[in-house]
């Protein structure tokens, strides 16, 4: 759960309280979904983060492991 607060505050940056607005956020679900991020208002961003949520926290689970290995591997290194 702390990596995906972790990942929400840095991803919202500069719209913390209205994270719909945040320019990467929407940018993000353009990629995945192919709906355009100029169209997409509060509710869309919303419903894609509820219906994606397990996927989105697996994904942040796997991010938090490569991180942890680059760092561990650094650490070997040096």
């Amino acid at each position: 759960m702390f990596k995906a607060i972790r990942f929400f505050w840095n991803s919202t940056r500069g719209h913390r309280l209205m994270p719909w607005r945040s320019e990467f956020l929407k940018w993000r679900i353009e990629t995945f979904t192919g709906a355009k991020a100029e169209d997409l208002t509060a509710p869309d961003v919303i419903s894609f983060f509820w219906a994606m949520r397990w996927e989105i926290f697996s994904y942040l689970a796997w991010a938090g492991d490569m991180q942890r290995e680059v760092k561990r591997a650094a650490k070997r290194r040096s």
